[in-house]
């Protein structure tokens, strides 16, 4: 997993390559400057301090001055963030900057949007692993920014028995079998189910977590029922505000 750094050098590598060929050319390099970053709508800040590193990446005595932390509603018009600089730097880190803020606010601002609408504490919104490639660990950070919470990281810290392994293995109960025999007792085993029949054979498998994945209301509220206090219940797929 790229770590922040990293993710920053990749994209200023990208971004400038050999050298910003047109700011080298008619930018004195002893001339310094100010930039603002200011919120061109109503938004759920996200990924100042990355912005931050981007412009000290490039020049390590720029000063940048953050007058929101992340996860603070920020009004359109608003100044986010200040940078003092070279104006070289300015001029070559503000995209990639921008880029940052701009995908993880984003997030963060939909998230919080879905939140909101959720009437009950006991539900928790959670994301997944639809992730772009290399920015896993910022993305799941914007989620919880906005109110929700990270599901797995990846395929190597929770079990989740899919369709696929279901069909590969011959069955839940099969699969779920299996997995007892080799995994430590404090791994919680989740279940993905699609029906009411796939429903009742994960609870005879004693499956800890069992996902509805892309069931209708009616066949929701049947398999919760079901399933009551035996396992904790996910919903997965086709999840709206309005449902």
């Amino acid at each position: 997993m790229h770590s922040v750094k990293d993710l920053i050098q990749i994209a200023l590598k990208e971004d400038i390559g050999p050298g910003d060929i047109t700011t080298d050319n008619i930018i004195d390099p002893e001339i310094t400057g100010r930039g603002i970053i200011v919120a061109k709508e109503k938004l759920v800040i996200a990924g100042l301090k990355i912005a931050g590193e981007v412009f000290t990446s490039i020049e390590p005595e720029a000063v940048c001055r953050f007058f929101f932390k992340d996860g603070d509603s920020v009004s359109n018009n608003q100044v986010v963030m200040q940078i003092e600089g070279r104006l070289r730097t300015l001029l070559k880190g503000e995209r990639t900057a921008l880029n940052f803020i701009q995908r993880l606010s984003g997030i963060a601002t939909n998230v919080r949007s879905y939140v909101e609408h959720l009437d009950d504490k006991k539900i928790r919104l959670v994301d997944t692993r639809k992730t772009i490639p290399g920015w896993r660990m910022l993305e799941k950070y914007a989620v919880r920014v906005g109110g929700a919470y990270n599901h797995r990281m990846g395929l190597y810290d929770g079990v989740l028995i899919k369709d696929n392994h279901i069909a590969a293995c011959g069955g839940i109960t099969k699969a779920v079998e299996s997995l007892r025999d080799k995994v430590s007792h404090l791994v919680k085993i989740e279940v993905e189910v699609s029906d009411l029949p796939s429903v009742k054979e994960a609870l005879q498998a004693k499956a800890d977590v069992i996902m509805l994945d892309n069931m209708d209301i009616d066949r929701i509220k049947e398999a919760a029922a079901l399933i009551g206090k035996k396992a904790v219940v996910e919903v997965s797929g086709g999840i709206t505000k309005e449902n």
